[in-house]
């Protein structure tokens, strides 16, 4: 019953990092935790929501109406895949500096001019430009990950990231329910095609707006105020809470975390403070230097070009490129693939199938999280999570494979096989951002933008390699299979963290 009332109770928070150690998700209101908790998935989910809004009409009636070719159509869901790449390998160090709320929303309302302006195209050329700028809003992922990472502690940061993932993916499928929704609703009213299809793109635009002043007026930076005060708040709790005395925090990410300058006593390791993790029984002393190495530092440009370059940042890159990237391509085509496949079942019908896909990330994805979590908190060791991670990406290439090969044309058959695949693909994206945290923790924004931009350049090749198979869509199922358990394969013998770390252990 106690784990039950932690979904709305306030939750028990870490005294020295303030992160908060249970995610009080029917807590919105009262709660800052369970506000930040709440913004971070709903904004990514309406953002997501937004960025995929053309695919549901894109190759019925956008295409139609801007005389667009098939290759057309695929170039711009391309581009706006590229698009989010970019914004996401900047939006990283922009979280590091600036702080994830503002970047948060910052990338919304950058992202809802486009958004309005959607009834100013009226040719292929137009819905490209709009699309790449439109992709702004796919690198609101970043932020709203590290602002999660910043307000969750690690027993917990795997369940939290991937539910605030998982949620924001929702946008990804509730677009192929709701933007034809408003489409029809409209035409109904009486706006011709040409007119429906423009104005419809307003309703998320408001929302956008809305959710990113709610961003600004309602939430915090951190747990402890502004993020221009996180160093002074932290060697603030880390003195009321040391024992042996304050040591200075790094001033750059990439300074080593200082040596311990004493052993803990024995009353210390002895302390039973119900803050400490369960999964690192260590001393005060540890604690107090593992806080110290998570405080995110602003970042140059060659701390985060070694930051990146680091093996335990590509494998989380490495894992993502293949998980999320698939799941971008898949979520283009699938609706076309079931049309290909059934085409007795219509377009809203084959529409609906395709939700699905992106629906399921409201349980998979979080799953994932928990999992990874749950491994972690079992073993006290970070490996577990690798291994979480390494398995689920084994697991999507057997049933991507599997899709692949057979190209059943058995409803029951194709439906369940793309169920598995999804538990395993989108838990996958899980189970990479419950890792993330762990890898240089003092750059988190850096980790994060990298990793998310790996998962759209993913997006780009696996989009590519569908746009020059034409329809079939089987072989490009088992390639990405095959791709996505060689590269799996390849880094699961990284280190977890890099050797001598501190934070994120």
């Amino acid at each position: 019953m106690a784990k039950f009332a932690s979904l709305w109770q306030a939750p028990q928070v870490n005294p020295i990092n303030k992160k908060a150690r249970s995610i009080p998700f029917f807590n919105p209101v009262s709660n800052v935790y369970g506000r930040v908790f709440f913004f971070s998935w709903f904004g990514f989910m309406i953002a997501f929501w937004s960025w995929y809004a053309f695919p549901p009409l894109l190759a019925d009636v956008i295409a139609g109406d801007l005389g667009m070719k098939p290759y057309q159509v695929a170039n711009s869901n391309i581009i706006a895949l590229t698009a989010t790449l970019i914004v996401r390998l900047i939006a990283g160090p922009c979280c590091d500096r600036f702080g994830p709320r503002i970047t948060f929303a910052g990338c919304l309302l950058a992202g809802a001019v486009p958004t309005f302006l959607a009834g100013a195209v009226f040719n292929a050329s137009g819905l490209y430009a709009l699309r790449f700028f439109i992709g702004i809003l796919g690198g609101s992922f970043v932020p709203c990950q590290v602002w999660t990472t910043g307000f969750f502690d690690k027993n917990v940061v795997g369940t939290a990231n991937a539910l605030t993932g998982g949620l924001g993916n929702l946008g990804g499928g509730i677009t192929y329910f709701v933007m034809p929704a408003v489409y029809n609703a409209l035409r109904k009213d009486g706006l011709p095609k040409h007119k429906a299809w423009r104005v419809s793109f307003i309703v998320p635009g408001i929302l956008i707006v809305f959710v990113a002043l709610c961003l600004l007026l309602l939430c915090p930076d951190t747990p402890t105020g502004k993020w221009e005060d996180r160093f002074a708040s932290a060697e603030e709790n880390l003195r009321r809470h040391s024992v042996g005395g304050v040591v200075d925090i790094p001033g750059h990410i990439g300074d080593a975390p200082p040596a311990s300058s004493e052993k803990g006593t024995e009353s210390d390791a002895g302390k039973d403070h119900g803050w400490k993790d369960s999964e690192a029984h260590a001393t005060d002393t540890t604690m107090l230097e593992t806080a110290r190495g998570e405080v995110i530092q602003k970042p140059s440009f060659s701390e985060m070009m070694h930051v990146i370059i680091s093996p335990q940042t590509l494998v989380t890159a490495a894992c993502y490129f293949c998980t999320f990237g698939a799941e971008l391509a898949i979520n283009s085509i699938l609706g076309n693939y079931y049309m290909k496949n059934f085409p007795k079942l219509g377009l809203q019908h084959t529409g609906n199938w395709a939700a699905m896909f992106g629906l399921l990330n409201g349980v998979t994805r979080p799953l994932g999280g928990f999992i990874s979590d749950f491994a972690y908190r079992r073993t006290n060791s970070v490996w577990a999570k690798k291994a979480v991670l390494h398995t689920y990406g084994i697991l999507t290439g057997v049933f991507l494979i599997a899709i692949g090969v057979l190209d059943s044309k058995n409803q029951s058959t194709m439906f369940g096989l793309v169920a598995g695949m999804a538990v395993f693909l989108e838990g996958g994206n899980g189970a990479d951002f419950g890792l993330v945290p762990h890898v240089h923790p003092y750059a988190n924004g850096i980790v994060s933008g990298f990793t998310g931009a790996a998962g759209n350049f993913g997006g780009i090749i696996f989009a590519i390699i569908f746009r020059y198979n034409g329809k079939d869509y089987g072989k490009v199922f088992w390639i990405i299979g095959v791709m996505t358990i060689g590269i799996n394969l390849a880094v699961s013998w990284i280190r977890p963290i890099p050797k001598g770390q501190i934070g994120g252990r």
